[in-house]
């Protein structure tokens, strides 16, 4: 009853802390609103404004396209349920139907477990961020693995996974095309108004300043990624937590009754002794305790 009333508080605790969490991640996540909002009237400008997309278009005549890139978020700790497996699971689905091996880069210790044991190719493993602050770092850092990998540097394709919220604490495997840019994406942002009535201009050569927009688009994709990830884990933590309590509830009360029968049992016993020797003593019979 002692460790089971222990394990409870460390329990309870964690679901606090997942709690917690939560929310600060999906306050990154709105956050980002105005900074995509901005950069998407820039890429619509700059769409707008120059006379071809070859600069930065990721697959180019004459060049054999590069294979896809995935990346994976994942957990580093567990207690999340089946939030590793499902996320795998989904990431192995397009792998098996995809033409040949993938480079895959992986957020979580968990997660590239599991894809190294099903035979994927992991090219990179990044720990989980601790909190808000270390997410645009871990973004860095993705950003260069996949920007200087020999087969991404010339025609890049890169594919996100990660785990969304759905309805409260439910999860959601979820995969995103972030490289090529979708022609359609492309289309709609060519067509939006620009906000004042003053056109703005490009300052530089149109393709650079293209590419560094592109790479901040890209910059705020994989953060959004990463902060639903982490909203989701600690929502999958925070629901494994409360079935854990609620099991450890109904272990404490069984184990409860169970001490309260064998105290009940043992005065019993005790009362039968004393009364028997009482007999014993003045010569007077007792009667055996009933049967239970």
């Amino acid at each position: 009853m002692g460790a089971a009333s222990d394990l409870q508080s460390v329990v309870r605790t964690m679901r606090a802390l997942a709690a917690a969490s939560i929310r600060q991640y999906e306050q990154a996540v709105l956050a980002l609103a105005d900074y995509r909002l901005t950069v998407n009237q820039g890429l619509g400008a700059c769409l707008r404004q120059m006379q071809a997309f070859e600069a930065a278009a990721p697959a180019r005549p004459g060049r054999e396209a590069a294979a896809t890139g995935l990346v994976v978020f994942g957990s580093d700790q567990g207690l999340v349920g089946q939030f590793n497996e499902v996320l795998v699971e989904r990431v192995l689905q397009v792998l098996r139907a995809g033409p040949g091996a993938c480079p895959v880069w992986v957020v979580g210790e968990r997660a590239r477990a599991l894809l190294v044991d099903a035979g994927a190719s992991v090219v990179g493993t990044q720990p989980v961020p601790g909190s808000v602050q270390g997410i645009a770092p871990l973004v860095e850092r993705l950003l260069l693995a996949t920007e200087s990998h020999p087969g991404q540097v010339a025609s890049p394709r890169i594919r996100l996974f990660f785990n969304r919220m759905r309805n409260g604490s439910a999860v959601e495997p979820t995969d995103e095309a972030l490289l090529p840019l979708d022609d359609g994406w492309r289309a709609q942002l060519q067509q939006q108004a620009w906000p004042t009535r003053r056109q703005p201009e490009l300052a530089g050569e149109g393709a650079g300043v293209l590419r560094v927009l592109i790479r901040q688009h890209l910059f705020i994709s994989l953060f959004q990624a990463c902060a639903e990830s982490l909203a989701s884990e600690n929502a999958s933590r925070l629901a494994a937590m409360e079935r854990a309590d609620r099991n450890i509830d109904e272990l404490l009360a069984g184990l409860r009754a169970s001490f309260h029968k064998q105290r009940q049992d043992a005065i019993d016993e005790e009362l039968f002794d004393l009364t028997a020797a009482f007999g014993a003593l003045f010569g007077k019979p007792v009667a055996a305790a009933p049967a239970a």
